[in-house]
């Protein structure tokens, strides 16, 4: 069969796979599709190198019997290729453990899910490649006058969800994002970052990407080697964005506190007052989403409130095992992560950019992390290196450029450390989602490490 065009016949397709599986004695089932249309501009070196689009489509299937669960997947749909699909997910379920967690599919929500009119541009889903070329053309335009080179990227996406069960869940929605990415790079070792995405892509201001990215390559220059220790600190969003995921992945999922992995005791404070953090998929300052991998709505989830721990994120297993109802927090199976809050929001605070390096007596400006890896999970202990840009900071003053440093330091130490939070907020891509951030001012960081050359 063609493939299908639009969210309507994607349901339909769904529709036949499900009946397929009941055909096939599954005791419930679950089809995923996921419709990719994606453009991507390269630059290297001031010039675009590369553009390339794709368009792809992979329709997965969660066969169930009992508790035994087979997940399959086909990037074809005729007819032969979905019997092959039922017929592999059917022995797969048949031939595994059973999982002992699982209780069942999640069923209907309370009301129709509504639409989400903000999560999805006309603009970025015609983008052209002269659209994005002209975003870059503003980047290498600031390189140019700043004497440094630029490379990065521009990337443009509509990404069709339809997901459909045998309890009669039905969800389908088209969602755009677009991100431009680009780093700097001058004399003297020096290199400047910044990024941004929005859910239009004309809304991204690529020239005043490239300025600061540039900007910053040339304030890097010939930068000095400082003693580790710890540091009083002002991250920017591109570090903040880092907490984020790795606290969203190592405490904010409710697979996480079940398996005792967890920091999140509910209650509990963790972080500094200044400090509330949210998961919020309805949003439009970030890249918002209606529904979960498992159809279900996703709700607003206050994950921890002026430094208090009051929330988690679900999918429906993790739902099953607390007694409650799934948040719409759900990955498509199979999944070793659990649920995981893909549209984390940091409320604003009021202090300006200049305010937050301001209150630095004798500290360090990062831009952001690199290589981040965890350490110590309960303790949410993560080491890193910084990149393109940390500059020491003496009588509130930048005074000049530091080589990268290795940080070991806990997350929870950090929040608990929060002094002063940006007014300013920025909409980045994440590890699996959109996160939206202000740079944060931080008592005590500890680096470990540092880069002598």
């Amino acid at each position: 069969m063609n493939e299908p065009n639009d969210a309507a016949e994607w349901l339909v397709l769904a529709e036949e796979v499900l009946d397929l599986a009941a055909k096939g004695g599954a005791s419930q089932a679950e089809v995923v599709v996921q419709a990719d249309d994606a453009a991507l501009t390269r630059f290297a070196n001031s010039e675009i190198h590369q553009n390339v689009a794709e368009s792809d489509a992979r329709l997965s299937l969660r066969f169930i019997s009992g508790q035994r669960i087979g997940v399959a997947a086909t990037g074809r749909f005729d007819p032969a290729a979905l019997k092959a699909l039922v017929e592999t997910a059917g022995a797969i379920a048949r031939n595994v453990e059973p999982n002992a967690d699982f209780v069942s599919l999640p069923g209907p929500g309370p009301r129709p899910i509504p639409d989400l009119p903000g999560a999805y541009s006309a603009a970025t889903a015609e983008a052209t490649p002269e659209l994005r070329a002209e975003g870059v053309r503003a980047v290498i335009a600031q390189a140019d006058r700043a004497e440094v080179t630029a490379y990065g990227s521009f990337a443009t996406t509509t990404e069709t969800i339809t997901v459909a069960n045998s309890l009669g869940v039905r969800a389908s929605a088209a969602r755009t994002w677009s991100q431009l990415i680009t780093v700097s790079m001058g004399p003297g070792g020096g290199s400047g970052y910044a990024e941004a995405a929005a859910v239009d892509a004309t809304t991204i201001d690529a020239g005043a990407l490239g300025q600061e990215a540039s900007d910053r390559a040339l304030a890097t220059v010939d930068a000095v080697a400082i003693e580790p220790g710890d540091y009083p600190v002002v991250l920017d969003t591109y570090a903040v964005v880092d907490m984020m995921d790795m606290l969203g992945y190592l405490g904010f999922s409710a697979l996480a506190v079940q398996e005792g992995r967890s920091f999140v005791e509910i209650g509990k404070r963790v972080g500094s007052e200044l400090v509330t953090i949210r998961d919020d998929g309805a949003d439009p300052a970030g890249l918002p989403m209606a529904f979960d991998y498992e159809g279900v709505e996703k709700q607003r989830v206050e994950l921890m409130t002026r430094g208090v721990c009051t929330g988690l994120v679900y999918d429906g297993q993790t739902a099953a095992h607390d007694g409650v109802r799934s948040t719409g927090h759900g990955l498509p199976a199979p999944n070793s992560y659990g649920p995981f809050p893909l549209n984390m929001v940091m409320e604003a605070g009021t202090s300006s950019r200049d305010e937050l390096i301001g209150g630095l007596e004798r500290g360090l400006l990062v831009t952001r992390f690199h290589y981040t890896n965890p350490v110590h999970p309960k303790l949410a202990i993560v080491t890193g290196m910084t990149r393109d840009g940390t500059f020491l900071v003496e009588g509130g003053k930048i005074v000049g450029p530091v080589r990268n440093l290795r940080s070991t330091q806990s997350y929870l130490d950090a929040l608990a450390g929060v002094s002063a939070v940006g007014r300013d907020r920025r909409c980045l891509k994440g590890f699996l989602g959109g996160v939206v951030v202000p740079a944060v001012r931080i008592d005590s960081w500890t680096f470990t490490g540092a880069t002598e050359h």
